[in-house]
């Protein structure tokens, strides 16, 4: 959400205001999928058998939709929250923010809707939901769920509040802390003892927040707060113990780039001028795609994380990067190596999900729901029966 389109955002909030009176049902619906039938108990261990798909839905219009991709059962399934939860008055929320399987349960943050809503990983059915306002990002430990959160109201105001991050129990769903950071915080990762989370500072543009917060995870209270760059946005941590995170800049003289982060001593190591937009790791290697929103060009590669270097500029080896309008949202399959691209195209009509091989090499497309952005790997213990 927020990704360079607020305006594009505003006037479809406007017209849907006006114009739409009633909220849309849409039904779920399987779409085969062209891979092998497999029974559950083929998987091998630490082999996905499904991956859940987030779609933001554009802001205001309350089309926020998570859809399911059936690893076992070769079939998309769309709008699975819909289908699993007849009763649930506007169904998922205004703009899904993020996902993540954690436990036996699957929590979702609807930003806009102030909330994350909690389900059964295994059924995809309700069990409740965490009120939280602005909330954005999130991530879990020790039966705990971290959440990022703006805190104060919707939209840019050079005095807005400073951010904050709650901790809930996983367990009874109830907000056992909170605690104060930088201005707009976006993503979480934790290393050791303390959760690290960066602050944007994206309501009160040209001053954006340039630090990193560090929260003992044991005391739940900010210990420190680094600087790592201008508007940073993305942030994770490799099995090395090290951070890299994304820096926006200022979209004027200071340039979008790449950082890395050692955290005994907490200092930056090594900085990539690239403008990389979403990026994700799998083992010693990070994924990612760069895309320059003024002249609509991607880059799609592979930096190899020890050597810290890029490796590849072509992670797409088949020419079919050229039908990617909107590169969304980046995953890599934990097991075989298949690379899962999103497309969001105009941001008010359907996305597009696209698999490839370890490769390049594309292997299926499917339509997904509006702006398609968030990922979730499912495990045996928890499999989605079939409808």
């Amino acid at each position: 959400m927020y990704r360079y389109f607020d305006i594009l955002s505003v006037v479809c909030l406007l017209f849907l205001t006006s114009c739409r009176h009633e909220v849309e049902i849409i039904l779920s619906e399987n779409t085969p999928l062209p891979i092998e039938q497999r029974s559950v108990s083929d998987f091998a261990e630490g082999e996905p058998i499904g991956m859940y798909l987030l779609n933001e839905g554009n802001m205001g219009s309350n089309k926020a939709r998570l859809d399911y991709v059936d690893f076992a059962g070769a079939q998309y399934v769309s709008s699975i929250y819909t289908d699993r939860n007849p009763n649930v008055v506007k169904e998922l929320g205004d703009v899904g923010n993020d996902l993540l399987v954690y436990g036996s349960k699957l929590y979702a943050v609807i930003n806009c809707s102030h909330k994350v809503e909690v389900m059964d990983a295994k059924s995809c059915e309700r069990l409740g939901q965490v009120d939280i306002p602005n909330c954005r990002y999130m991530t879990a430990y020790g039966g705990k769920l971290y959440v990022s959160s703006y805190v104060g109201p919707i939209g840019i105001d050079p005095n807005a509040q400073q951010g904050a991050v709650y901790e809930v129990d996983t367990a009874t769903l109830a907000i056992t802390a909170r605690v104060t950071v930088g201005f707009q915080p976006e993503e979480l990762a934790i290393v050791g003892e303390n959760l690290y989370v960066v602050n944007s500072g994206g309501y009160r543009p040209p001053v954006y927040d340039t630090t990193m917060s560090v929260i003992s995870l044991k005391a739940m209270k900010q210990t420190k707060q680094v600087r790592v760059g201008i508007n940073p946005y993305r942030l994770k941590a490799d099995k090395y113990g090290c951070l890299w995170l994304t820096t926006r800049g200022n979209y004027m003289n200071e340039e979008a780039k790449l950082h890395l982060f050692s955290t005994n001593p907490l200092q930056e190591i090594e900085t990539f001028d690239l403008p990389v937009t979403d990026f994700c790791i799998k083992g010693d290697s990070l994924y990612y795609y760069a895309f320059d929103y003024n002249t609509n060009k991607a880059e799609y590669g592979i930096i190899d994380i020890p050597l810290r270097k890029q490796v590849t500029t072509s992670l797409i080896t088949d020419g079919t990067e050229s039908e990617i309008q909107v590169p969304y949202a980046i995953a890599v399959n934990p097991h075989n190596g298949d690379i899962y691209l999103t497309d969001a195209k105009n941001y008010v009509s359907s996305g597009m999900l696209h698999c490839y091989d370890r490769n390049g090499k594309r292997l299926w497309s499917v339509r997904a729901g509006d702006i398609p952005a968030h990922f979730a790997f499912v495990y045996s213990s928890f499999l989605i029966p079939h409808s």
